[in-house]
């Protein structure tokens, strides 16, 4: 092996040791960038091997982050993040939660098909997994264990369906991908629409098969009444203010009207009018979002720094071509070597955060997807169908590491406000036949790749 080669296999071994140890991920991607390019000096210094690795990649960080941070489309990320936390403090969860258990009262799972819902609703207007799953777990988990429901499978519902916010836009994920791999943020907000509300259907299909197969697992609410006139009329009265932010933030996006980054501060802006509506707006109340999207848009931009530094280092060592060629050797043909790239992600996503793998993985992939022979044609106004089809791909195959035990990011933010009578095994148990569906939606647009290509394309195309 070459000496590049040694030390970029001990710079992910190294990487994956302080991971271990419990580090903060954004202080180990910088050390270990900057522990190697100490070492890459010593090697050019001492040992008379050019690794291409000096004390200059230091400057190169600095104009890295700098061009970074000037990113009119990464403004969206904070925006996003202000938009979904106001909703949660807007109070329009709680009053469609009423409504809906109304609606779906005389069918069996109907309070979990309400959780499905909501869900999908949710993810369409706040972008944040954690947040969603905190907040159905909060409101939805003690109705249902009292309304008899089965623990696993309460605790599935609501994991399941608080991760669709990473997957159905406006998502942080997509905005970050998009600028990663120089791709309109539209094409993957379009592209990701189709795929993520197939899969919240499919939660809700296996909930009806569940309710119909196991009616003892999913109860009738104990306290339904007849469907009336008026229980349909109070579901729109309080869907509609919701559904109205989320037509005019994706709407005007999708339409060509505003950009994302312009659509985002209309989400922001009509999530604090949508708190004052629902007379939950106050100072306290502006403060505390305020300071959530402040610090976690600190942990987001702090990874982002430390994964620019690990990245450079990397590809001067000449990671990118390791990578890319051992990939490339893989003798499975095209669609056998996006299934190996997916199955290497899903598996990733047990140890590391999504933004790591967006910030590392994708632009080493990128290039690997344009050269394997990929083609898909008929898809006009689409400048790199292939590229926007497997991002999608990567999209859900990280969502699905979401939900995946024994370290699904999903599993701990859910494990933190379950009440005592339930235990981590009952949320592996829910979780399962969740993990199924969520792979059975990777397959689908790798099968069908209209699922993703096709809203762009009209939108797009002649």
């Amino acid at each position: 092996m070459a000496l590049n080669e040694i030390l970029i296999l001990l710079m992910f071994l190294t990487f994956i040791a302080f991971l271990f140890f419990g580090y903060p991920i954004a202080f180990v991607l910088g050390g270990v960038a900057m522990l190697f390019t100490l070492l890459g000096y010593l090697s050019d210094q001492y040992l008379s091997a050019a690794t291409g690795v000096d004390f200059n990649v230091l400057g190169m960080v600095v104009n890295r982050v700098y061009k970074l941070m000037s990113n009119w489309v990464l403004v969206a990320i904070p925006m996003f993040i202000f938009m979904g936390l106001m909703l949660d403090e807007s109070g329009v969860a709680e009053r469609m939660m009423q409504s809906m258990q109304d609606l779906f009262g005389k069918v069996h799972g109907g309070l979990a098909i309400t959780v499905a819902v909501i869900g999908i609703i949710l993810a369409a207007s706040t972008g944040i997994v954690g947040a969603s799953v905190i907040l159905l777990s909060v409101l939805t988990l003690p109705a249902m264990l009292r309304q008899g429901y089965s623990k696993a499978l309460s605790l599935g519902i609501v994991a399941a369906s608080g991760t669709l916010g990473i997957l159905i836009p406006p998502s942080i994920m997509l905005v970050l991908m998009a600028d990663q791999l120089t791709l309109p943020v539209g094409d993957l907000f379009m592209g990701a629409f189709i795929p993520g509300v197939v899969l919240g259907l499919l939660y809700i299909g296996f909930i009806l098969m569940v309710g119909f197969i196991r009616p003892k697992a999913l109860p009738l609410a104990m306290d339904r009444r007849p469907l009336a006139g008026w229980v349909v009329l109070d579901v729109v009265k309080t869907v509609f203010p919701t559904f109205l932010l989320i037509l005019i933030t994706l709407g005007s996006i999708f339409g060509g009207v505003a950009t994302p980054t312009e659509a985002s501060g209309v989400g922001a802006l009509g999530s604090t009018m949508l708190a004052l509506w629902n007379k939950r707006l106050s100072f306290g109340v502006i403060r505390k979002v305020t300071y959530d999207t402040f610090k976690t848009c600190g942990f987001v931009f702090g990874i982002f720094v430390g994964a620019t530094a690990f990245a450079l280092v990397l590809r001067l060592l000449g990671g990118d071509e390791l990578i890319q060629g051992l990939i490339k050797a893989i003798p499975l043909g095209p669609y056998g070597i996006v299934s190996i790239i997916l199955f290497a992600i899903f598996i990733m996503g047990f140890f590391l955060d999504w933004i790591e793998i967006c910030l590392i993985m994708l632009p080493l992939l990128a290039p690997v997807i344009s050269d394997i022979g990929l083609k898909f044609s008929g898809y006009p106004g689409i400048d790199k169908p292939e590229l926007v089809w497997f991002t999608i791909l990567v999209a859900v195959t990280l969502q699905t590491s979401f939900l995946t035990p024994p370290v699904g990011f999903s599993i701990f933010f859910l494990q933190g406000v379950m009440p005592p009578s339930c235990t981590l095994m009952d949320i592996y148990k829910g979780v399962f036949p969740f993990v199924i569906i969520q792979i059975i939606g990777v397959l689908l647009p790798i099968f069908f790749p209209q699922m993703v290509l096709w809203l762009p394309m009209v939108a797009y195309g002649k």
